[in-house]
């Protein structure tokens, strides 16, 4: 696989953390940087996976955005209900 060399900014304190977290792994700074890099995109497409099944499953059964916030509303309501009853 190609690689590329990038050039990257790091504030003194986080560079710091980065490097200590190297040592206490024995692994390189590029090689933490490059596993947080992937393990960042994995979460963003895994999070757009659950945007866009909800997505389509709204559309699907026909509710709006404010249903759902009306909704979750109402479950606080009986939460808050429930914590203050006991």
């Amino acid at each position: 696989m190609k690689s590329s060399t990038v050039n990257i900014s790091f504030s003194d304190g986080l560079l710091r953390k980065i490097d200590q977290v190297a040592r206490e792994e024995s692994r390189s700074r590029s090689e933490l940087i490059r596993e947080a890099a992937r393990g960042y995109i994995d979460r963003k497409r895994r999070w757009k996976q659950i945007f866009d099944f909800g997505k389509m499953n709204a559309n699907r059964k026909g509710i709006a955005e404010s249903d759902i916030e009306a909704e979750i509303a109402a479950y606080r309501r009986v939460l808050r209900l429930l914590i203050t009853d006991h």
